[in-house]
């Protein structure tokens, strides 16, 4: 588990993979619906998780994650759950579990101690660069809150020593923002290869967005694979599928 010192009046937690009762490259809390792990298994493990806060494993709220930019509002906790087809959530509601799976992506706690207002989303380096960090917090506007106001943690991810990535990659960030190069860096013995920084392109969109407070984890998913899942090292290990950590925030009554 990891938490986050500028979050710590909120009840979160950045859960590892450690804890649950899933088995094999699923090894152990594996929280991932889209996995091919057993589904009882994934449920006991989900239910661990919403058992940690004291509630029940209908409070969690969890996400057909697509790498896209899409974010909602949860108005209660009866909300349609099979087809919440989105990246980032926000909510002003109390004991709803806002929760966010992650192997190697970066997953955002948002937190608003003024109007009491929390967010959370899955920011891929997709999803970053088209958007969902920017509609998570304009859902967190429509409830209220003020940009200055808010602050964040950015949960376990891939770093940039880990992250190659080629020409087309690199390409694609300088063509929509050009500033972008500055979180590349070109490997001298791979042509056309670089690493990329997602952690530190996240902190710098966060800060032009006006967010001052904001504190990473700092854990790399791929080289801490032993309390990591990573989908980049199950990659490498030929493994067919790969667990999901999940990562939560709730305002409690």
């Amino acid at each position: 588990m990891f938490f986050s010192k500028n979050l710590e009046e909120i009840d979160h937690c950045f859960f590892s993979k450690l804890g649950g009762v899933s088995t094999d490259q699923y090894y152990s809390l594996n929280c991932g619906k889209g996995s091919n792990d057993d589904k009882a298994n994934i449920k006991r493990n989900l239910k661990f998780v919403a058992e940690y806060y004291d509630l029940k494993i209908n409070n969690i709220i969890t996400l057909h994650q697509t790498h896209s930019n899409k974010a909602l509002i949860i108005p209660d906790q009866n909300i349609r759950k099979h087809n919440l087809f989105f990246d980032g959530l926000v909510t002003n509601k109390k004991n709803i579990i806002l929760s966010i799976l992650t192997a190697d992506c970066a997953p955002i706690l948002f937190y608003d101690p003024i109007n009491i207002v929390v967010g959370a989303c899955h920011a891929g380096w997709r999803g970053a660069l088209t958007g969902i960090i920017e509609n998570t917090l304009i859902k967190m506007g429509n409830m209220g809150s003020k940009t200055k106001n808010i602050r964040c943690a950015i949960g376990p991810c891939i770093s940039q020593q880990s992250y190659e990535v080629g020409k087309d990659f690199y390409n694609k960030f300088i063509s929509i923002e050009s500033t972008t190069h500055q979180f590349f860096e070109k490997k001298p013995k791979k042509r056309s290869k670089y690493t990329f920084s997602l952690e530190e392109y996240i902190i710098d969109k966060l800060s032009r967005l006006g967010i001052d407070s904001i504190n990473s984890i700092g854990i790399d998913t791929f080289k801490e694979d032993h309390i990591c899942f990573s989908y980049r090292k199950s990659l490498i290990k030929k493994e067919n599928d790969y667990g999901r950590m999940i990562s939560t925030i709730v305002i409690k009554e």
